[in-house]
């Protein structure tokens, strides 16, 4: 088989995370890749592989390799062998791929492969060494070491493709910020700090470039784009291939951007925590927004800005069940790349109208232009919380108090997830904290020059999401009441002016509890499982990000 792009299909990006190309390849670039060839142009972009614990995956042994370059863990030896781990997993990857596929083309495939991989691992070697000499790894050089990964991930997608007759290009990005902004740093960094999440409007027309280029190859994309002026990990963080795909997706006014995983979709509730958790067809931006915060790892922020703007419909699919719908995002009621109804979602359909995007909404559970709900949408929870409450000494006016915890706050590079305050006492739930004991010690101690500071450990936040949500007259009454019922005890209550988002601090032991009993009798879900996607009506209420 032999399968070109053509002009005047139009586009669908494919991200696909590091656990299905480790695991799922075959289905990935045999079966899902081919199929979708068939009506659009595709671009595919790539995470680094996943190992058989998270301690084994090529990100997390970059990670290793850059602490045995530097600092108390400096051993040469053992960067050595992480580095040979990292290029014998490929190497094995490799003979996976040509043992899977019955090829009688070009040999050269494979071994272009193989001294692909062999020639980045010891690119690599070489840089960590003169790092190691200089005694530096800067965090923009960290960067560097990091975007192996993606590149080792592309150079075994491409193969497999071209081992199925697919023509197939890498695309590298890793000077793409150069080129959109100059090689001069303090340009990078003023354009950064001004433009803010608009910095990636110009990496994305030059990633467009990129793709152009290719011609009709199907161009494999780094999920790595380039050393940002204070590093991709800083500004970004690890949901940057993420945030690759949305700017492939904007470059070539793409149909739809997927995120492949290994699950169906959005649910209702963490199906591993709530069994009876079921799987919706959409929710909207703002609720994914939401859920992504407070304890899911699909969507980032800057990924999600980036579709919006654009008008870009996005898709969470599952490798194992690609047939299945999904669950779709759109980024807004006036796009133009909506499906007509639910038979249509399983499929990238043309421009329709906006009555068809209404109907499709309301179908699914929301109403009008402002697409409110009748009832929540999905729970979450984020656990390994820390409760902070601080007393004032009165030697402040409330808005000096204030200044002076959120002051303290800031020095320690701590986070608050929730607050609530009144004239002299302030409580925080703040997570990333309760495994740092000493980075808590010295919190507390600064706090302290603020007034009394009482600390309560091992809680969790439930929170509770659904679109337009303060419209829900006494929703917040009907949950305090259910748990109070259930003898959950709630420590903090948050709400602010999110109108998607009511969040719960309680016990870190009844935080499944409370998501039973919320999901049970609040968003009104039998207990019985249900295994097959539903369609929201005004009967069905209930998604959660996994």
């Amino acid at each position: 088989m032999s399968v070109v792009l053509q002009q005047g299909k139009p586009w669908i990006v494919q991200k696909y995370g590091g656990t299905s190309l480790g695991k799922l390849l075959p289905a990935i670039t045999g079966t899902i890749i081919p199929q979708y060839l068939k009506d659009y142009n595709v671009a595919v972009v790539c995470s680094a592989l996943s190992g058989t614990t998270k301690s084994m995956g090529t990100t997390s042994l970059l990670l290793q390799a850059i602490d045995y370059t530097m600092g108390p863990l400096r051993n040469q030896t053992e960067l050595n062998r992480t580095i040979d781990v990292i290029k014998d997993q490929h190497l094995e990857a490799s003979r996976v791929i040509q043992s899977q596929v019955d090829y009688a083309g070009d040999g050269n495939i494979f071994e272009e492969l193989d001294a692909g991989i062999r020639k980045d691992c010891e690119k690599l070697r070489s840089f960590l060494a003169a790092a190691q000499t200089i005694g530096e790894v800067s965090a923009r050089s960290k960067d560097r070491v990091l975007a192996t990964g993606e590149k080792l991930a592309c150079r075994l997608v491409v193969a497999s493709l071209m081992s199925r007759g697919i023509e197939a290009k890498m695309v590298t990005l890793e000077d793409i910020v150069e080129k959109a902004y100059s090689d001069d740093l303090y340009k990078q960094r003023v354009a950064y700090d001004e433009l803010g999440p608009h910095f990636f409007d110009q990496l994305a027309v030059e990633i467009g470039k990129r793709l152009e280029a290719c011609g009709e190859a199907v161009p494999v994309v780094t999920g790595f784009f380039g050393m940002m002026p204070t590093s991709m990990l800083q500004s970004v963080g690890r949901g940057y291939s993420d945030l690759c795909a949305a700017m492939c997706a904007v470059s070539t006014f793409a149909a739809e951007l997927q995120i492949w995983k290994e699950v169906d979709g959005i649910f209702t509730a963490d199906p591993r925590k709530v069994p009876s958790a079921r799987l919706l067809a959409t929710v909207t931006l703002e609720e994914a927004s939401e859920l992504t915060y407070y304890g899911s790892e699909v969507i980032h922020p800057f990924t999600m800005q980036q579709i919006r703007n654009a008008n870009i419909p996005l898709r969470l699919k599952n490798v194992k069940n690609p047939e299945g719908n999904g669950t779709i995002i759109y980024p807004s009621q006036t796009g133009t790349n909506s499906p007509k109804s639910e038979s249509e979602a399983s499929s990238v359909s043309g421009s329709v109208s906006d009555s068809a995007i209404f109907s499709f909404m309301s179908a699914n559970g929301y109403y009008g232009k402002s697409q409110s709900r009748r009832a929540p949408t999905a729970l979450t929870t984020k656990d390994n919380i820390v409760l902070i409450n601080i007393q004032s000494n009165r030697q402040k006016k409330s808005h000096g108090f204030l200044a002076q915890v959120f002051n303290k706050l800031d020095e320690a590079n701590a986070v608050a997830d929730l607050i609530t305050s009144s004239e002299q006492s302030v409580s925080l739930a703040i997570s990333s904290l309760e495994d740092d004991a000493v980075k808590l010690d010295r919190l507390i101690a600064s706090l302290e020059k603020c007034g009394k500071v009482e600390v309560l450990q091992n809680v969790a936040i439930v929170s509770v999401i659904g679109h337009k949500m303060r419209n829900m007259v006494g929703i917040a009454g009907e949950i305090f009441s259910k748990l109070a019922s259930g003898g959950v005890n709630i420590y903090l209550i948050g709400q602010g002016a999110s109108e998607i988002n009511i969040s719960l601090v309680v016990q870190r032991d009844d935080a499944l509890l409370a998501m039973d009993i919320i999901h049970t009798h609040v968003l009104g879900i039998s207990k019985h499982p249900e295994h097959t996607p539903i369609v929201q009506n005004s009967l069905m209420k209930g998604p959660w990000l996994f």
